[in-house]
């Protein structure tokens, strides 16, 4: 691949994710690498712990529940040209030393289907429910939650698409997990996918409660 594939602080990361991504809101940080070519930044993959306890269970039981991690952003300058896939490869390799369980999703509500994932050798684990989560004013998380401000408000949160990767040196222990994964792999989902565009936010849609 062209270019170099660096080691980036919490804090260079979100300097180039948080102009660009849609979510609008910078994630928990545990490992971030930058891609640059010819001196300029033009990509960042960060991972993270999951905030949610149950989803690290759920993947492969509470035995390996610490080695979970979630690929939680993933972002380019728009006019690049080279092929992401070999970026986000790279990433895998350079954590795999630490043997770790990683999930991400794509977004339906972002017409995506986790292309990314499939080029990359993921498995496919399914689509998350429909649901709601309590709503934060200014697209903070549901933890953030103030039960006196919201009102009964409710913020729909769309099916996900959940892939799950083994980036692990130790054989015996990826095919430790790979028998003990909750998931039945599935084939890869298709469509047409939709790119956003960067630096534009999903506006959440709100509901009230009952």
């Amino acid at each position: 691949m062209k270019g170099d594939v660096v080691y980036l602080s919490s804090a260079e990361a979100k300097d180039f994710l948080l102009p660009k991504h849609y979510s609008g809101r910078a994630p928990n940080i545990s490992y971030s690498f930058g891609w640059k070519i010819g001196g300029e930044l033009v990509a960042v993959c960060t991972f993270g712990k999951p905030a949610s306890n149950n989803l690290c269970v759920g993947i492969c039981g509470e035995e390996h529940s610490s080695r979970v991690y979630e690929l939680n952003r993933l972002c380019r300058v728009d006019d690049l040209k080279e092929q992401l896939s070999s970026f986000l490869s790279a990433c895998l390799r350079r954590i795999s030393a630490d043997n770790l369980i990683i999930v991400s999703y794509s977004d339906t509500q972002m017409n995506h289907h986790g292309y990314i994932y499939q080029a990359t050798n993921f498995f496919y684990t399914g689509c998350t429910k429909r649901r709601t989560d309590k709503y934060t004013e200014g697209n903070k998380h549901s933890r953030h939650y103030d039960n006196e401000s919201q009102n009964g408000l409710r913020k729909v949160r769309f099916p996900k698409h959940r892939y799950v990767y083994f980036a692990m040196k130790d054989k015996r222990l990826r095919k430790e997990c790979l028998v003990a994964m909750n998931y039945e792999i599935l084939d890869y989902p298709k469509g047409d996918n939709s790119n956003y565009v960067l630096g534009e936010y999903a506006e959440p849609i709100v509901i009230k409660k009952g």
